[in-house]
């Protein structure tokens, strides 16, 4: 890991992912997780404060860096949660073990996706939902052709961020159906805020 990697990504993505829009989305999605919660890609701890009560967070991400935040929240939001300083592609937790998954701007980073999405198939109990809110491919021919141009270059600078993933197509190979689902840009340049956001169940 190199010096950008360590010491100033992680508060650059810190600062970019605090934004008024990002909050919005996390305050409209993150209270829908209940009970024992499997969180992908914790980063830094912004989706800790939009919580229910009563949940116990298992937050896994590999940056260090980025869960030095997260811990600080935790502690000033009396959020109950444990730390996995790991990737999701092999969880150590139990199979239909938890109630919940949260993915929020995760899955365009993932080396993995779909190794990701089966761990987390995985340890969701039958009746588990997964609520996401995720960037990926616009619809739109001519944000895509941009998108695909420029993520080469893109991931270098971004932590390994892919501009022209497609999160729904990730969810249905994976064995997920939808119960409901959200597509739409949110403010800023087009080519890296096509969203998608929903609630997604065990098909």
């Amino acid at each position: 890991m190199g010096i950008y990697e360590k010491y100033f990504l992680p508060k650059l993505l810190n600062l970019v992912m605090k934004s008024p829009d990002l909050a919005e989305l996390r305050r409209q999605w993150v209270p829908e997780a209940k009970g024992k919660v499997l969180e992908v890609g914790i980063g830094s701890g912004l989706n800790l404060p939009f919580y229910s009560s009563g949940v116990h967070v298992i937050g896994v991400d590999p940056s260090i860096e980025l869960q030095q935040y997260a811990r600080e929240v935790a502690e000033e939001t009396n959020v109950d949660v444990e730390f996995l300083a790991q990737g999701c592609e092999d969880l150590p937790l139990g199979s239909e073990t938890m109630d919940s998954a949260v993915v929020t701007w995760t899955f365009c980073t993932i080396p993995e996706p779909e190794v990701a999405l089966a761990e987390i198939r995985r340890v969701l109990k039958p009746s588990g939902k997964l609520i996401f809110v995720e960037h990926g491919l616009a619809k739109e021919e001519k944000v895509a052709r941009t998108q695909n141009r420029i993520n080469p270059a893109w991931k270098l600078f971004a932590g390994g961020c892919h501009l022209n993933r497609e999160p729904d197509k990730l969810l249905l190979d994976a064995g997920f159906k939808f119960e409901t689902i959200t597509e739409s840009y949110v403010p800023g340049p087009k080519f890296a805020t096509y969203n998608y956001r929903g609630i997604a169940s065990l098909a």
